[in-house]
């Protein structure tokens, strides 16, 4: 093969296997933007800063409003052969915690989509929650460590809390105190940011 030929070739490559890498964002309404305008949930946001920060990143928001683990964990094998993600952002739980189900049922669940992501062949940032104190504390301290265990266990990236810094600011949630606002999206962002970068890799420029 020409010289020529062979650098071109390299360099669609390259870029294809660029352009291939995908983010899966698995979650529930905090993901799938909830009560807000069509742009502007935090997966949304993500992709304009993958774009400005020079990853080659592709998101692709799968997130269902009302979405259980056990609901996500069923629903995760076709999504996962759908798109072929390199990096699952897996944040499900809250409506678990809300409906008091067992800790150990969210660790089985959470526990299975991170396995079976990773047999796909995708990195996993785990996403945790807390619930309010009116659930108990028993309850409370056993939902949040539920996903720092399985993190530790499955040994991928965990973020503790999506609302970390602003949970208790009522004027970045909507009416229903449970769903942040548009404001509260670039917040959402941040802290996602923090665990998500070192997981990307290099820049594609």
């Amino acid at each position: 093969m020409p010289l020529r030929s062979m650098v071109t070739f390299l360099f669609v490559l390259f870029a294809g296997t660029a352009q291939a890498a995908t983010i899966l964002v698995w979650g529930d309404s905090l993901s799938a933007g909830y009560g807000l305008r069509q742009g502007e949930a935090w997966p949304t946001l993500l992709q304009t800063r993958l774009a400005r920060e020079g990853f080659p990143h592709e998101v692709v928001n799968a997130s269902v409003s009302g979405e259980t683990s056990a609901g996500g964990r069923s629903r995760l094998p076709a999504a996962l052969e759908r798109h072929r993600p390199t990096l699952v952002i897996l944040e499900l739980g809250a409506n678990d915690g809300l409906r008091g189900l067992p800790p150990q049922l969210l660790a089985d669940n959470l526990g299975a989509m991170v396995s079976a992501a990773r047999e796909a062949g995708a990195n996993v940032l785990l996403v945790g929650m807390q619930m309010p104190p009116n659930y108990g504390p028993a309850y409370t301290r056993r939902f949040a460590e539920t996903f720092e265990q399985v993190a530790q266990a499955q040994k991928v990236a965990l973020l503790p809390f999506l609302l970390d810094g602003f949970a208790e600011r009522k004027e970045l949630f909507q009416s229903d105190g449970i769903h942040p606002t548009a404001e509260a999206q670039s917040l959402i962002l941040d802290n996602v940011w923090t665990r998500l970068a070192p997981l990307l890799g290099q820049r594609a420029r």
